[in-house]
């Protein structure tokens, strides 16, 4: 279990403490009255996303001596109404061509699709994957 401190801290802004120390701090975007000025919360779901993917297939690439320095991911947010809520993130990963052969592509994006964030993930929310290799 991991234990998050959250302090809200007027004019819609959040002071966010993990249990290892680290903080960050969130925003409401401009049109909600925030100054945008931080991550929204909703922006972090979406970052989350990316980097989930990101780091469940490097976990695999290192079991797999597959060196996969220079990936990475594009995430876009939008957002639907009314209720407002996220209603799709696609993210496309970028994936360093000659560090994975062909052979283990599929395998790969299987992993990618299997990150703990996306599976969290409302079914409603239309979260596609693309991958290249570049």
């Amino acid at each position: 279990m991991v234990s998050l401190s959250v302090r809200y801290d007027g004019n819609k802004k959040c002071h966010l403490t993990h249990q290892e120390g680290m903080t960050l701090t969130t925003d409401a975007p401009k049109d909600l009255g925030g100054d945008a000025a931080a991550f929204s919360p909703t922006d972090l779901i979406a970052a989350g996303l990316a980097s989930c993917i990101l780091t469940t297939i490097g976990m695999w690439g290192e079991r797999h001596q597959l060196d996969l320095s220079g990936m990475s991911a594009t995430v876009d947010k939008e957002m639907s109404t009314p209720p407002r809520r996220i209603g799709r993130l696609p993210v496309t990963i970028t994936v360093p061509a000659a560090a994975v052969p062909e052979a283990l592509r599929a395998r790969l994006e299987g992993v990618g699709h299997s990150c703990p964030v996306h599976a969290s993930l409302h079914p409603e929310i239309d979260a596609p994957i693309i991958y290249q290799y570049v």
